[in-house]
């Protein structure tokens, strides 16, 4: 009987945890309210802040509370051109300004949007990675749904009333430039979660991987394997439904439609 394979050791935690304690919390859209349903609250941008372990920057805006004498400071994605000090309207009614919050309703075709629910009020689910956005394809009113095209380029139908972030999240190009040493690699993870190095399988003992062993590093079996294996089997190409380079011109979802 060999040793679990890395990826089983992952699921109890020890030493497989994120790191969440310098963390500045959860980044959502505010709860969504009647303002927000019927008109527009507005808000005001107190600071632009780095959140460790993610690329992107996060504001902290703060609105005035619509039933109690308080503020309500919420964490936003930062979208490229916001400010210290800038005025940020939620709701639909705003205006069509980069920052703002508005449904997918009141926004046109063509209109580049981020942080976009995938349900109402679910407070923001696609395209939230530094640089990243989804352009708004169709409205169909008839069925009250909206096609996105997202940052992968595929397309996905959601309900109107969703709201998003106009704009495109800062941060982008990050990924431009390349890591160059293990240190820096070793810096970006380290607030993250324990999920570098990678060792690949064929470099581990039989003991320790079921590609490991032989004199030659080589997987000796084929790399896909079924989604019901069992979990120190699952290692490889998980319920590949191909497999190989990707060949010939991509055909985008674009040309479907």
């Amino acid at each position: 009987m060999g040793k679990y394979v890395q990826v089983q050791r992952k699921g109890k935690g020890s030493v497989f945890y994120a790191r969440t304690r310098t963390r500045k919390g959860a980044v959502k859209l505010r709860p969504l309210d009647y303002s927000e349903k019927h008109g527009y609250i507005r808000g005001v941008v107190k600071e632009i802040l780095h959140d460790p372990g993610r690329g992107a920057p996060v504001a902290k805006v703060q609105f005035l509370n619509a039933y109690r004498y308080k503020r309500d400071t919420e964490l936003l994605l930062c979208t490229e051109g916001m400010y210290t000090g800038q005025f940020i309207y939620c709701g639909r009614k705003a205006t069509l300004t980069v920052g703002n919050v508005l449904p997918l309703s009141a926004v046109p075709e063509g209109t580049i949007v981020c942080n976009v629910e995938a349900k109402v009020g679910d407070r923001g689910a696609f395209a939230r990675g530094s640089g990243a956005f989804a352009v708004v394809v169709t409205h169909d009113e008839d069925k009250g749904t909206t096609r996105l095209r997202l940052p992968s380029g595929g397309k996905k139908t959601v309900a109107s009333d969703v709201r998003a972030q106009i704009g495109v999240v800062a941060g982008g190009g990050r990924t431009d430039k390349p890591l160059l040493k293990a240190g820096n690699a070793y810096h970006k993870y380290r607030v993250k979660r324990n999920c570098w190095p990678k060792i690949r399988g064929v470099a581990k003992n039989p003991v320790e991987h079921p590609h490991g062993g032989g004199n030659h590093q080589h997987i000796g079996m084929p790399s896909t394997v079924a989604k019901d294996r069992p979990s120190g089997r699952k290692v490889g190409l998980i319920g590949a439904r191909r497999t190989g380079r990707l060949r010939g011109v991509k055909k985008t979802a674009q040309d479907k439609d």
